[in-house]
């Protein structure tokens, strides 16, 4: 498995409709699948076996749209909303994600410290207003179960409303940005989850970023 750095600056070249955005640092789960599989010839071909698995049951179209795991009807709902086992593809309906949801310890993964200051990075392929909520998994979470909303801590450890952003819409490197401190305590692998509520909208995008902390600094292993 080779370790290297978020990159960005590719355009995605196919299945812009409903695109909105997702976290880049740490990668969601779609972002860094997709990044894993497409091939110089613009295919997808993952190479991890967790994103192969989710392209078996999901297909290419989502992995072109890791942009676009949203609810329209969301508003800001979570738990009660998604079902439990369905909180990495939001249970989303325009496209199908469901392979994201599939219980695996091989997502491609990214190395954080635990009790460390990160900036995170939220790709505005679509820029809307609104409120991001950023949640950890706590001592219940198994990667080779279903994630539930038990498995979260109720409490997110980090939220913004509007922050700053860079970067033309449309493309990767476009950015929301802020800095979170992450909980302190934790080891191993964790799944951070994110809340993108827009304000001027009931639109909703949720995403699972895999993580482990390891005394990393933002390492993405694939």
């Amino acid at each position: 498995m080779a370790v290297v750095g978020v990159m960005f600056g590719s355009l995605v070249s196919a299945g812009t409709a409903g695109a909105h955005g997702a976290a880049l640092m740490p990668g969601s789960r779609t972002y860094l699948c997709y990044k894993d599989g497409r091939a110089s010839t613009g295919q997808i071909i993952p190479q991890n076996a967790a994103c192969k698995a989710a392209f078996d049951r999901s297909g290419a179209t989502p992995f072109y749209n890791w942009f676009a795991v949203l609810r329209s009807d969301g508003a800001g709902r979570t738990v009660g909303f998604i079902p439990d086992g369905k909180l990495c593809s939001g249970n989303a309906t325009v496209y199908d994600f469901n392979g994201f949801d599939l219980p695996r310890a091989d997502f491609p993964v990214t190395h954080l410290t635990a009790g460390a200051s990160i900036q995170v990075r939220y790709n505005k392929w679509a820029a809307h207003p609104g409120r991001f909520d950023l949640y950890i998994t706590n001592s219940s979470y198994n990667p080779s179960q279903p994630l539930r909303w038990s498995n979260l801590n109720s409490q997110p450890f980090s939220s913004v409303v509007d922050p700053p952003h860079s970067g033309n819409t449309g493309s990767e490197e476009a950015a929301y940005y802020w800095t979170a401190r992450l909980p302190s305590g934790l080891s191993g692998r964790h799944i951070i989850y994110s809340v993108w509520t827009r304000s001027d909208s009931t639109e909703t995008f949720y995403g699972c970023s895999d993580v482990v902390f390891d005394g990393g600094n933002g390492q993405v292993t694939y």
